[in-house]
């Protein structure tokens, strides 16, 4: 079965092919020839991922995956939640989005975190979505260099940031590889 999943992030491409099974083929907007970025701008990361979803099911009537992911903590009103992409403006730059809530959070001893990511399969063309959580807390410093995004200031309940596993370790237990367990659990039933 083939799947394209709607983002242009080359490590997000990465990350899930890697969670998927064999028997699944996902492709990437590259290969399918879109250009730019899909619309999200939605206030929440559920509308979000169906919007993209959507866009590419209407270009292709393929089953599409796509996803929207927030970082949300606690101390900073839930910021940058929806807007975790471009938290310190619109270039997206994670070492930026990183410096950005480090020093909003400052010397602050509550710094309790959550990544959520919802998941929408457009599967002949009805909408399903699947959510992922991991609960964690923002670093001082950032630590580690595996990974992409806020992963070198996430700490997860080992004491390791997820910039500082492996990619199989945190495929058995990020928000990411959580929701799309949901997915495959779903394609395998159908």
């Amino acid at each position: 079965m083939q799947l394209i999943l709607a983002t242009g992030n080359a490590n997000k491409v990465k990350e899930i092919a890697h969670l998927l099974p064999k028997e699944i083929e996902l492709l990437s907007l590259k290969d399918i020839g879109y250009e730019g970025d899909i619309p999200e701008d939605h206030d929440n990361i559920e509308d979000n991922s169906l919007q993209k979803a959507m866009t590419i099911w209407q270009l292709k009537e393929i089953n599409s995956l796509a996803e929207d992911t927030g970082l949300f903590i606690e101390s900073l009103n839930n910021e940058p939640g929806v807007y975790s992409a471009r938290y310190a403006g619109e270039q997206k730059s994670d070492a930026d989005n990183i410096e950005k809530v480090l020093r909003l959070l400052g010397q602050n001893t509550s710094r309790k975190a959550y990544f959520k990511t919802v998941f929408t399969l457009l599967y002949n063309g009805v909408a399903h979505q699947f959510t992922g959580i991991l609960e964690g807390n923002i670093t001082l410093t950032p630590r580690g260099n595996q990974g992409f995004g806020y992963d070198p200031i996430f700490e997860i309940a080992s004491g390791n940031t997820l910039a500082e596993i492996s990619l199989d370790e945190k495929k058995k237990i990020s928000h990411r590889g959580i929701a799309l367990k949901k997915v495959i659990a779903f394609l395998e039933s159908q």
